[in-house]
């Protein structure tokens, strides 16, 4: 249960991240880094616009500030490779390379959604693009995504396990029955945690005794690292790093990704919990869309034009998404009684 705030950015201070250089991107790298996040950045924002318009029903977290996480961590993985996430889970979709159509018709409630339009926002699924969900349990996602490992290492491939989840999530008890299995089996599993320093509205000074979320695996043995989830790049080389450590077999690795949400936890909070202030620092001094933008045009690795064609190209995708999903039609009331397991 979330406790009681007062309004001050100085509790919702992260902890500093890692110092280590940061290895550059190649042009192919910044463009296509910088393309996929900006898709999830504006397909994001038209589902925010098409749940204010009654559109799309239930609840729908936003994962817009976020973007270079599951990109970077996306760009570091391999075919084979599974990912399964929480409930903010639209740009985990669009990274694994699920079709935003498919994606915009579940979030209406549409015949052609991953889930036929049964599970919404927070359940879609995608065994085929290697994600195994959005789950609306907090942590719930944990002891899965070590199953999924265990299952990799039972059958002998070097496929890995990547486990998403919150600074919320890292609280629960599963998480630690996870570490401990894992790491006692020796899992190839990276557990994420996207520490984007509000579990609902609680900032993490006030609900973890340690607020270094790298370091909770450490009485189990398992290896932590910090890493500045909201530049791709440091996202990318991390997360290089830890699938090598699973593949050899050494067991499983934690990444802290410290990153923020822009919005509120969920589209029905106003997140009066945080000044305007904090959140538009860091909107104009650490976006991770924005900071690949100036690579891309100090390197000269593309125009302002060419950059601008890319914004038209996503936006006409994400318009088309929305355009398929409303006319798109709703299940027939028959597939009430489909998928359903007694």
């Amino acid at each position: 249960m979330a406790v009681a705030q007062k309004n001050s950015s100085d509790d919702a201070e992260a902890p500093a991240g890692a110092s280590a250089p940061v290895p550059d991107f190649s042009k192919d790298q910044d463009l296509a880094a910088y393309e996929r996040m900006l898709t999830i950045r504006r397909f994001e924002e038209k589902a925010g616009q098409m749940y204010g318009m009654g559109l799309i029903g239930g609840f729908c977290h936003l994962y817009i500030g976020q973007e270079a996480v599951v990109v970077g961590m996306q760009m570091a993985l391999k075919p084979g490779d599974q990912v399964i996430t929480g409930y903010r889970d639209h740009g985990h979709m669009i990274a694994c390379g699920m079709d935003p159509k498919g994606v915009m018709a579940e979030l209406t409630g549409r015949t052609h959604g991953y889930s036929k339009g049964k599970g919404g926002s927070m359940h879609m699924f995608s065994v085929d693009k290697g994600f195994f969900g959005g789950h609306g349990i907090v942590g719930a996602q944990v002891p899965l995504g070590t199953g999924l490992a265990f299952a990799n290492h039972y059958r002998g491939n070097d496929n890995i396990s990547v486990t998403y989840f919150g600074d919320g999530a890292a609280n629960q008890g599963q998480v630690y029955e996870s570490f401990n299995m894992a790491e006692l089996w020796k899992l190839p599993v990276i557990y994420v945690i996207e520490n984007n320093r509000y579990a609902m509205g609680t900032s993490i000074a006030r609900a973890s005794a340690e607020v270094n979320l790298s370091r909770r695996g450490l009485s189990f043995n398992i290896p932590g690292e910090q890493v500045d989830g909201m530049d791709v790049r440091a996202v990318k080389a991390a997360g290089k790093k830890a699938a090598d450590w699973c593949r050899t077999g050494k067991g499983p690795f934690i990444l802290e990704m410290l990153t923020y949400r822009y919005r509120g936890h969920s589209m029905s909070d106003p997140a009066k919990y945080r000044t305007r202030e904090e959140v538009d620092k860091v909107r104009t001094t650490h976006d991770p869309i924005d900071m690949a933008r100036h690579r891309i045009l100090d390197k000269k690795f593309a125009s302002e034009d060419a950059l601008k064609k890319i914004d038209a190209s996503v936006r006409d995708l994400v318009n088309q998404a929305a355009e398929y999903a409303t006319h798109d039609p709703e299940p027939d009331v028959s597939e009430l009684y489909t998928d359903i397991y007694r």
